[in-house]
């Protein structure tokens, strides 16, 4: 029996919140404001082209977390699938976390702004990457739950609704952050 065989679920649980509280003080030591800059923490904020965008606890883009946890979960199972599955959770939220503080930096964030519609963009608030993280992990646990079928329906119709509603999702975010198209900056700004 390996060392991670012989790691109880709380133990698991107790790690995940520290890198939990690790990631948020790190946020912040950054400089990433806790909460967003207008003083209040909502439930829901849905207006994407607004500095408010990303500050809260969730918003059109906790579609993107959710669909990371089915890909995480797809991919630490393919890779990994012998090992535990707490192992594999907790590399999941360490990808997370660490994609979190990677768009969190100065490079991300000016290229968010020179190459998508997100021009009033400056970071996330540190809730809301923690929530961010929070949905990957419902989505891992979702992908753990539900058929293969289910998983798969669902990432097409939150990629479908998320991009008919707001004109971007995962699928066009990644494209525009690593080759971004003309066209499509000009149909996300409605043009």
């Amino acid at each position: 029996m390996t060392l991670f065989e012989r790691i109880s679920p709380k133990t698991y649980i107790i790690i995940s919140c520290l890198i939990l509280v690790a990631f948020a003080g790190t946020l912040y030591m950054m400089g990433q404001v806790p909460i967003c800059k207008c003083g209040d923490v909502k439930l829901w904020h849905g207006v994407t082209y607004s500095s408010e965008n990303s500050q809260h606890l969730s918003d059109w883009y906790s579609f993107s977390h959710i669909i990371h946890g089915f890909i995480f979960f797809w991919l630490l199972w393919k890779f990994l699938g012998k090992k535990p599955l707490g192992l594999r959770f907790l590399l999941a939220l360490l990808i997370e976390a660490g994609w979190e503080l990677f768009e969190n930096t100065d490079f991300i964030i000016n290229r968010y702004r020179e190459v998508t519609i997100s021009l009033d963009y400056y970071g996330d608030s540190v809730i809301n990457s923690v929530f961010d993280v929070l949905f990957m992990v419902l989505g891992f646990y979702m992908a753990r739950k539900l058929p293969v079928w289910a998983v798969i329906s669902l990432i097409i119709l939150m990629e479908l609704f998320v991009g008919w509603w707001i004109r971007d999702n995962l699928t066009l975010n990644i494209i525009m952050l690593i080759y971004p198209f003309k066209a499509i900056l000009n149909w996300q700004s409605g043009g």
